[in-house]
């Protein structure tokens, strides 16, 4: 039976572990309230470029045909996953999401190039036998997630002049809820042609229509890249907004299990104490009764 001295150093290791979770449990809320933010804020974005788009293709009935012109023959997915441990089955799945995606779409032997953001799902994507070209790091903030996707927009533009990539499709984990997620993909290159098409019969919400003086196709591709940023930020938020819950559900387990671990260590300690003032008690009982029988023995020889 373990003594006093080792159940307490036991019972400070399990306190300051569950000290430890709590704090990550803390900061997993606040990153998710964080991006959520962020994502809310983004959407608003959005709908002003596409609107932008929308007077663009409205007054020129051209731009629209360039925006698919090449054969989508070879195709670059962008995976979002994470660097960080304890986060749940978050990597296994997006893994598992993408490979049965593009295997759904393109057959087993597909030709595909993969960017993993994040080591351990890109881990998952080689085992599984997708050919990762480059790995790079998540962002652990809001402020490192734009130049992560300025460097991926420059990454899509070497793939579509390098390795002649028409179709990229990013894959990611959407926060659904404070703890849960689901997998989503987007197609994000080339265009589709039926979403700006809607876009160019979308209503505009006043009766005065805004015009432009800049060339339309130069507008028009500024615009789309401003699509792009938006879309690949998007799902870096999701992804790490994702991480973040799964990592606050795994933290909530561990919480209750720490906790119960000093509950139980606890009530050891109690019993291994009463024990041994019971064991004390006792010896000092049979040392008095030894004594008084001693005594009494020398009383009687007398």
């Amino acid at each position: 039976m373990d003594n006093l001295e080792a159940i307490k150093r036991r019972i400070q290791t399990a306190t300051d572990l569950h000290s430890l979770v709590r704090t990550m449990k803390a900061l997993a809320a606040v990153n998710i309230r964080q991006l959520e933010r962020a994502v809310e804020s983004l959407a608003q974005y959005q709908r002003t470029v596409e609107m932008g788009l929308s007077i663009v293709l409205r007054n020129n009935n051209r731009v629209a045909l360039r925006a698919r012109s090449a054969p989508t023959n070879k195709v670059g997915a962008i995976v979002f996953g994470s660097d960080q441990g304890m986060c749940g089955p978050l990597n296994d799945l997006v893994a598992q999401f993408t490979t049965q995606q593009l295997n759904a779409r393109f057959g087993p032997q597909n030709d595909v190039l993969a960017i993993a953001i994040g080591a351990r799902v890109s881990a998952r994507l080689k085992d599984a036998g997708l050919n990762v070209q480059q790995t790079l790091p998540v962002a652990h903030s809001l402020a490192g997630i734009t130049p992560r996707v300025q460097d991926l927009l420059v990454r899509i533009d070497a793939w579509h002049h390098q390795e002649r990539i028409d179709q990229v499709i990013v894959f990611f984990a959407e926060h659904t809820s404070r703890s849960n997620s689901e997998m989503r993909y987007q197609n994000l290159l080339p265009i589709d042609l039926q979403w700006l098409q809607s876009l160019r019969q979308r209503p505009w919400p006043t009766n005065q229509i805004p015009t432009f003086t800049m060339e339309p196709q130069t507008l028009f591709s500024l615009l789309v890249q401003q699509y792009l940023f938006v879309s690949l930020y998007r799902a870096s938020a999701e992804s790490m907004a994702s991480e973040n819950a799964s990592r606050l559900a795994a933290m909530q387990g561990a919480e209750r299990n720490t906790g119960n671990r000093i509950d139980a260590l606890t009530r050891q300690f109690h019993q291994t104490r009463q024990m041994a003032l019971t064991e004390e008690l006792l010896d000092i009982a049979a040392g008095f009764e030894a004594i008084e029988s001693e005594e009494s023995r020398s009383e009687a020889t007398d």
